[in-house]
């Protein structure tokens, strides 16, 4: 039984009352037990926190600082884990701290190039010959990153490792991976969450996962957005890309259930809404198709539940409630 129910939640510029409705809306109609917040700036992060924890979610702090040289990046998390600890302290165990996230092509200085999506297609591309590289670099990385947060942050620690890296895990007190399913993984998805649960003594959460709402997007998973054209002056979408919300919907209660079954402590849908992909009536012009929101967000009319939010309201309804009778 899943222990951590939960779903990502993009800060950026959203104004306070809309993000505390978004917060509430995940704690009631979305059944989690827990919200993950992202964003780069440490103010917006704990005031988020704080909606979050009054609504009764628990949190994990997701600080998300992409290109900044890795002493800029330490820096930022130590001020993190000051005033993490401070909410720690006032909601004893609700609170968990994430150092960061696929630091392999987040943070510089582990393989080259000046922008985080060309690191990250050097490694997609190269990774079997960059494998030392990168799990040495890495390995540095996460253990100051580790030794940062705990100076001043005493609850769980845990890092959100892309699907390829090796994560020295005794650094951290939970295991989290985040583990997108594709053509490419597709055979072997399950035994790779069986090994995670198996090989660690630490709870294991996914992170991230997640695809888009078009037909296919399910065979894509993580690389769902790049059916756009993101170059033009206004970015559209490539090829004929029907939309299709179940697509969506049962790759996310598909993958649910699988960690439900084989023993996973928590999961972190990817994501609740996503502003950038705006829904659109044009199909070439449908932004919200490529990406992984499962509210959409348009221009012109209120945001709208897809299907996906109503089936995974549904599976951690029924977790909550198998729990309770547990209990």
């Amino acid at each position: 039984m899943l222990t951590v129910r939960g779903i990502s939640y993009l800060i950026g510029d959203t104004p306070e009352a809309e993000m505390r409705r978004d917060l509430e809306t995940i704690a009631r109609d979305l059944h989690c037990t827990t919200v993950m917040l992202i964003d780069s700036d440490r103010t917006r992060l704990i005031e988020a926190a704080r909606a979050a924890l009054d609504t009764g979610l628990g949190v994990y702090l997701r600080p998300h600082v992409p290109d900044r040289p890795q002493p800029e990046l330490l820096r930022h998390l130590d001020d993190l884990a000051q005033a993490a600890e401070e909410l720690r302290q006032a909601h004893p165990d609700r609170v968990t701290l994430m150092v960061g996230s696929e630091f392999t092509h987040t943070a510089p200085g582990i393989v080259p190039g000046p922008k985080s999506f060309i690191r990250l297609k050097i490694i997609l591309r190269w990774r079997r010959l960059l494998r030392r590289r990168l799990d040495r670099r890495l390995h540095t990385l996460l253990t100051a990153a580790a030794a940062t947060a705990r100076r001043h942050f005493h609850g769980p620690l845990t890092y959100g490792a892309a699907g390829w890296e090796h994560v020295d895990w005794s650094l951290f007190d939970l295991v989290g991976v985040s583990l997108y399913r594709g053509a490419g993984n597709h055979a072997g998805y399950t035994d790779r969450l069986r090994g995670l649960v198996r090989d660690h003594d630490k709870p294991v959460v996914i992170t991230e996962f997640g695809c888009g709402a078009f037909t296919g997007a399910d065979l894509r998973g993580a690389g769902s957005f790049q059916i756009v054209n993101w170059f033009a002056a206004a970015p559209y979408i490539r090829g004929d890309h029907p939309r299709d919300e179940t697509v969506q919907a049962r790759y996310l209660c598909e993958l649910i259930d699988q960690y439900t079954a084989q023993g996973v402590y928590g999961c972190f849908v990817f994501t609740f809404v996503m502003p950038d992909f705006p829904f659109r009536d044009d199909p070439r012009l449908d932004l919200d198709k490529a990406g992984f929101g499962i509210v959409a967000v348009s221009e012109s009319t209120p945001r709208r539940p897809k299907a996906a939010f109503h089936a995974v309201a549904e599976r951690y309804s029924d977790s909550k409630t198998s729990a309770q009778q547990q209990d």
